[in-house]
């Protein structure tokens, strides 16, 4: 009997060690995609690159708009910065249709905002069905509306799906192969191998990437048709157009980073050309900013000067030309020197880094009547 129950328990304790291992290693889902938004910020090719290598992440499929007013304003940066790192690009609709010709009305509009954004012909432009209004709807008003919906997308040249969650397939609409949610991970697993993807999870985490993301399985090649990825160094190609202000496109976001030039930028007193020049970077140099905005057409850094005011440079174009590199990976230099070029001064220098040119002056032995020369390097603190 003592033997009998030692063998038992043994037995038990392997098949426990054996269930807790499988999740991970056998049965475990890949984090094929990753959905990005404006709740994620502006996304760098440093952001899905490492997604792409330590993290198995083989597409992205990027929110383009939502009903017939809203253009997501990281959209055109995020589709250019995953292509770039040489990602599967996809884009999403968020649906607040409850007609059928409301959501024809919205896919014509979610088309135009793709193919401004950049998203390319053939990729799959999902709606993501999920809102109240399709909450209070009846299950034959949706089935009909998403039907709407997708024939105006696939007459644009893009592919479609829909997005929804577990409890709404067969309850609130139709869905014969979609893109399904459902989460916990473990009471979900393998119910949903018959559609295009399952998203397991929305609290995913990416080192050096702002927030939370949802991240999903792919069951078959439906995200990942139609392109061939071609990554390329981290430069965003120029846009079709320029990019007008208005209020999709003046948006802001949390992030850190390096911001290294590839010319010569002006530093100015706020985020936008309106404001004083005071200084500028030059290739070479860099800056640790704290907080990214797109104001209009360009994307603005904001960083904090030794004097404890905010400065603000240009890194690019929105969805354009690039002015130089940034990092997710925000290092705190120990210390901060500065090289002269041909003519500059004490002040011009003081000016640049939000110090008092007396303080540069003494920081380096010199008084603010000393001379300097080009090719000297100074140390600013």
């Amino acid at each position: 009997m003592k033997l009998k129950t030692k063998l038992i328990t043994l037995v038990v304790a392997f098949l426990a060690a054996i269930s807790f291992a499988l999740p991970s290693q056998v049965n475990a889902a890949n984090t094929d995609m990753v959905d990005t938004s404006n709740n994620n910020g502006l996304m760098t090719y440093d952001n899905y690159y490492d997604m792409l290598v330590h993290y198995g992440v083989k597409a992205v499929v990027q929110k383009v708009s939502e009903g017939t007013t809203y253009v997501d304003p990281t959209a055109k940066y995020n589709l250019a910065s995953a292509k770039q790192a040489g990602l599967y690009l996809n884009g999403y609709h968020f649906a607040r249709y409850t007609t059928v010709e409301g959501a024809r009305a919205e896919a014509r509009f979610a088309v135009a905002a793709a193919q401004s954004a950049g998203l390319p012909i053939g990729a799959v432009l999902a709606t993501d069905v999920e809102a109240s209004e399709q909450a209070n709807n009846s299950y034959a008003a949706n089935t009909a509306n998403n039907k709407a919906f997708m024939e105006v997308v696939q007459a644009a040249g893009y592919r479609s799906t829909i997005y929804t969650m577990g409890s709404w397939v067969g309850t609130k609409m139709s869905v014969d192969k979609g893109w399904i949610a459902d989460y916990p991970y473990n009471t979900s697993r393998d119910r949903y191998t018959s559609h295009h993807a399952w998203q397991f999870r929305s609290d995913q985490q990416f080192a050096g990437s702002y927030g939370n993301f949802d991240v999903s399985q792919l069951y078959d090649d439906f995200f990942t048709a139609n392109q061939t990825p071609s990554p390329s160094a981290p430069v965003t190609p120029a846009p079709s157009q320029s990019a007008e202000s208005n209020v999709a496109s003046d948006s802001d976001y949390a992030q850190t980073g390096v911001f290294k030039p590839s010319a010569t930028v002006n530093i100015r007193t706020g985020a936008g050309t309106g404001y004083a020049a005071i200084g500028s970077y030059a290739p070479g140099e860099s800056l640790i900013y704290d907080h990214v905005y797109i104001r209009g057409s360009y994307v603005w850094a904001r960083y904090l000067s030794y004097s404890g005011r905010y400065h603000y440079v240009a890194l690019g174009v929105n969805g354009g030309e690039s002015y130089g590199s940034r990092s997710s990976n925000a290092q705190t230099y120990s210390h901060t020197y500065y090289t002269v070029r041909s003519g500059d001064s004490f002040w011009s220098i003081a000016s640049k880094y939000g110090i008092s040119m007396y303080t540069l002056a003494a920081n380096n032995g010199k008084s603010i009547y000393s001379l300097i020369y080009p090719g000297e390097s100074l140390y600013i603190r």
